[in-house]
């Protein structure tokens, strides 16, 4: 089938993951609805403002605006247009509780929702993280209620702000529950990518679960070495560049910092859960990254008295040159700073909040800086009179 008769629905197609992949599918010719609830965003849409920054973006929004019917590129919030297309891309994923198991109640809520608007023939791709064997359930789910709709898990890997460069560049893991499925998640990624490397549905779950726990523990082990390293007066960053230095067997050694977002931790907490809580290295993990606030906190308790004091944080977002602040550890930070009676100033470039301040506020008005997410915009910037606490080696004094 050429691309251009294939028609796809993507549910929640407004966000980071579902944006740039509904864009590139409709530049490669496929007909696409992008639904999402939020109708604001949904409008901003419509009018050619993109909703966060990613790389080329708006600028592939405009041209798809300019060159598209509504038959070819379509926002809405009507999750009904699912019942026309041929497959429909979930943008949904498993989410951990307060006990660090995974919450299956989002998911199977949108399948609800669709389920009287899918039809047989159909192919249902599941594109978000999801606990082992939800997959196979959705599938159980949709053969109960007589739906002859092929199941297939096929799991972002992208960087946040790079979506459209790597969804071309990297390999597409995808999987399917019956041969036609897999052949719909063949025709899909490969227009995008050559490079497909296919799996069963659980092998596809483990292997995001497996990429996230990977990442999270190899930012754990930096920010181990980071906080031997101060507690013994040393500079790890002077090590680490040591360690590195044309030595291949340490190149992929991560800067320390904060490991947070909205994945990271949350995709090793599944993989915990998946193994009856025996996960010791993802547990291990998680109390390192969580906890390097509290440690610099502690170490600035040591040369200054917090209690009223001026302290500043550069950057709120949980990544750098990024505008996400889902689960930015800089807000725990803040948290921790105020917890000790300091007046906290947060500026951030990309994150509009009306209790930030501006940059040259914080610098005009803190002798303490923390450096809560390094933005390259904050390299240029002179620190040398302020007192600068910096996890992420972004000012080498």
């Amino acid at each position: 089938m050429p691309n251009e008769a294939l028609r796809i629905a993507v549910v929640g197609g407004g966000g980071h993951v579902g944006l740039p992949l509904s864009l590139l599918l409709a530049d490669k010719g496929f007909a696409v609805r992008v639904i999402d609830c939020d109708g604001t965003k949904i409008e901003a849409l419509k009018g050619g403002r993109f909703p966060f920054l990613e790389e080329g973006g708006p600028e592939l929004l405009t041209k798809l605006l300019g060159e598209k019917t509504p038959d070819q590129l379509l926002f809405t919030t009507d999750s009904a247009l699912v019942a026309d297309s041929d497959v429909v891309i979930l943008v949904v994923g498993t989410p951990v509780d307060e006990h660090m198991n995974p919450s299956l109640g989002p998911v199977h809520a949108v399948i609800e929702q669709l389920r009287p608007y899918l039809r047989d023939g159909q192919t249902v791709i599941l594109r978000s993280t999801l606990f082992p064997g939800t997959s196979e359930k959705i599938r159980a789910t949709l053969e109960g209620a007589r739906l002859k709709v092929g199941v297939c898990f096929c799991p972002e890997r992208i960087a946040q702000g790079y979506a459209l460069r790597e969804l071309q560049d990297l390999p597409q893991i995808i999987s399917g529950s019956t041969p036609a499925a897999l052949a719909a998640a063949r025709t899909v990624f490969s227009s995008l990518t050559p490079k497909l490397v296919e799996l069963s549905m659980t092998e596809a779950e483990l292997a995001k679960l497996f990429t996230n726990s990977w990442r999270y523990i190899k930012f754990a082990v930096a920010n181990q070495f980071y906080m031997i390293a101060a507690d013994k007066g040393l500079d790890f960053y002077r090590i680490r560049d040591a360690m590195v230095q044309d030595y291949g067997r340490a190149s992929d050694f991560p800067l320390a910092g904060f490991a947070a977002g909205p994945c990271l931790f949350k995709d090793t907490m599944q993989l915990a859960a998946y193994n009856r809580q025996n996960f010791p290295l993802g547990h291990s993990a998680m109390l390192l990254n969580e906890t390097l606030p509290d440690f610099l906190v502690e170490r600035a308790k040591l040369s200054y008295s917090l209690k009223g004091m001026k302290v500043g944080i550069l950057g709120m977002a949980f990544k750098p040159d990024n505008d996400d602040k889902r689960e930015s550890l800089a807000y725990k930070l803040r948290k921790l700073l105020l917890y000790e009676n300091a007046v906290v100033l947060c500026t951030d470039p990309y994150i509009q909040d009306p209790g930030f301040v501006p940059l040259e506020t914080v610098l005009a008005s803190c002798e303490l800086l923390f450096i809560g997410c390094p933005h390259r915009a904050y390299r240029s910037i002179s620190l040398d009179k302020h007192q600068v606490i910096d996890c992420w080696g972004m000012v080498r004094k």
